[in-house]
C-alpha cells in the first residue's frame, strides 16, 4: 500500500550519496517534518494539510525507512541531519524550520546545531535526546532501546511479523486508543517489510552511543533560535522543556493533554496549532 495525500507531491531527491523520499506541498515559509520509529513520513498525514495552508511543508522518509534508500551505514544522527538539510537545499529552501518527533527529533537537534545558518526554528516532539543529562538513566528503562541495539537479532525476530510488532509497539504508546487506526499500522508495517528497512530502523538505535557523545559537543554552543519542546502528558511531556533548555536558550512548550508518545497521530490538531503559533510568533 502506497500512502498518498491529495495536493502533495512525492519525489526521490538525490542527496549525500543516496536517494531520499520527500513529500512536498503548500506555499509560504518552509518547514521540514521528520518522523520517528516505526513510522514513515505518513506520521504527518493529518498535520501536513493544516500546515500546507500557510507554509511550504516537506516531509521525508529518513534513510533506512519507507521509500528512502537504506545503505549499510550513515545512521549516526549527524549524517542523517545532513540528508535532511541537503533535501531542503535541493528543494530550494536555504533557510527553513525543522520539526522532529522521536528519532526524527534526534536528527532535528544536530541539524539545528550543525546548520546554524540554515535552521530558523527547531521543534522537538516527545523524545529523550542524546546528550541530555538524564539520557543514560532514562533510556536504561526503555526496553526497546537495548533490544534494537542487538546486532541481527531484532531483524530475525521481526521478519514476517512486522504488523504484529508495529501494532503492539504503537498500541503500548497510545493514550487515546480511539485515534489508533489499524490502516496506518498496515502502512508502517508494509514499509518495514521492504528489503533492508527493518535493519535500517535498528541502525538508528545502534549509533546512539556515538550520537550521545556528539550531542555533548553541541551543548557547548547553545542554540539561540526559537525552540518548541512538546510531548504527551502521559509520556515525555514534562521533560521536554527542561531537556531542551540544556541545548538552547529560547525554549517554550510543554505537555499535550490526554496524549502519549505518538502526538501527531493522537492529537494532530493540537500539534499543528502549536507549530503554527510557534512559527508565526517568532
Amino acid at each position: 500500500m502506497i500512502a498518498t495525500l491529495k495536493g502533495l507531491t512525492q519525489q526521490l531527491v538525490p542527496v549525500n550519496g543516496i536517494k531520499i523520499n520527500a513529500i512536498t506541498g503548500g506555499s509560504g515559509p518552509p518547514i521540514l517534518l521528520l518522523h520517528g520509529w516505526p513510522e514513515t513520513w505518513w506520521e504527518w498525514h493529518h498535520v501536513m494539510p493544516r500546515l500546507a495552508e500557510q507554509f511550504s511543508v516537506v516531509a521525508m522518509d529518513l534513510r533506512g525507512a519507507g521509500f528512502s534508500d537504506c545503505p549499510l551505514d550513515g545512521y549516526d544522527k549527524a549524517t542523517m541531519a545532513r540528508d535532511a538539510h541537503e533535501v531542503m537545499v535541493a528543494l530550494g529552501h536555504e533557510r527553513y524550520a525543522v520539526c522532529g518527533h522521536d528519532i526524527g527529533g534526534m536528527v532535528a537537534l544536530p541539524q539545528a546545531a550543525i546548520y546554524r545558518e540554515a535552521v530558523t526554528h527547531l521543534a522537538v516532539l516527545d523524545v529523550p535526546l542524546p546528550g541530555w543529562s538524564e539520557w543514560e538513566a532514562t533510556t536504561a528503562r526503555i526496553w526497546h532501546f537495548s533490544f534494537h541495539m542487538n546486532r541481527d537479532l531484532p531483524e530475525r525476530l521481526i521478519h514476517g511479523r512486522e504488523y504484529d510488532y508495529v501494532s503492539a509497539f504503537m498500541a503500548e504508546r497510545f493514550y487515546d486508543h480511539s485515534t489508533f487506526n489499524p490502516a496506518n499500522i498496515e502502512i508502517y508495517a508494509t514499509a518495514m517489510a521492504l528489503p533492508g528497512r527493518t535493519r535500517g530502523g535498528m541502525e538508528w538505535y545502534r549509533t546512539l552511543a556515538a550520537d550521545h557523545a556528539a550531542a555533548l559537543e553541541y551543548k557547548k554552543q547553545p542554540l539561540e533560535i526559537p525552540v518548541l519542546a512538546l510531548g504527551g502528558d502521559q509520556r515525555f511531556g514534562a521533560h521536554m522543556v527542561p531537556m531542551l533548555k540544556e541545548f538552547a536558550s529560547n525554549v517554550t512548550g510543554g505537555s499535550i493533554e490526554r496524549c502519549s508518545h505518538y502526538v501527531a497521530d493522537e492529537r494532530p490538531d493540537e500539534v499543528a496549532a502549536a507549530l503554527i503559533d510557534f512559527l508565526k510568533a517568532n
